[in-house]
């Protein structure tokens, strides 16, 4: 039996220690926001956060996954209310066939954690990991230092409050 921590729900799954967690996710937990490309961890469609880290989730054994918390794009929202970095993918249209979307997401929400004030080519190097095979390249930029701002605003924002 494999427990796993995901979106802040626990599964017990009845399945191979040797799966990846990429598999697993999408078949097992239905969490089709996990995306599957290279199967290499090349591109990063299928980043996901592993106690806040971005991982690429085809080159991770479901059974390394136990114990730690996993955050895929769909556990990122509060409610319907859409996490700041996710507006700022619309905003921007930070996207074109979104395939790659919510691996891009998930490296911007952990990067701008780390550096919640980055110039576009800190940007840049973060999200370099992550291939866009549209070559959105540009309005990806634009959605990260969008979603820096909201999140800046919104922190002095509650600052202003207490």
């Amino acid at each position: 039996m494999t427990t796993l921590s995901v979106n802040g729900k626990r599964y017990e799954l009845d399945i191979a220690p040797d799966r990846t967690l990429d598999d697993v996710l999408r078949t097992e937990v239905a969490l089709h926001g996990v995306r599957v490309s290279c199967s290499e961890g090349e591109c990063g469609s299928c980043t996901i956060l592993i106690d806040g880290v971005p991982t690429t989730s085809c080159l991770v054994l479901v059974n390394q996954a136990e114990g730690k918390e996993v955050v895929t794009i769909e556990g990122l929202a509060n409610g319907d209310e859409l996490h700041p970095v996710q507006q700022a993918f619309i905003d921007e249209q930070g996207f074109q066939c979104a395939f790659c979307t919510p691996g891009f997401i998930l490296s911007a929400t952990a990067f701008l954690k780390e550096n919640p004030d980055p110039t576009p080519d800190e940007v840049a190097i973060a999200m370099s990991g992550n291939i866009c095979r549209c070559g959105a390249y540009p309005y990806i930029v634009k959605s990260v230092l969008n979603a820096a701002k909201k999140m800046s605003d919104a922190k002095a924002g509650a600052g202003a409050k207490s």
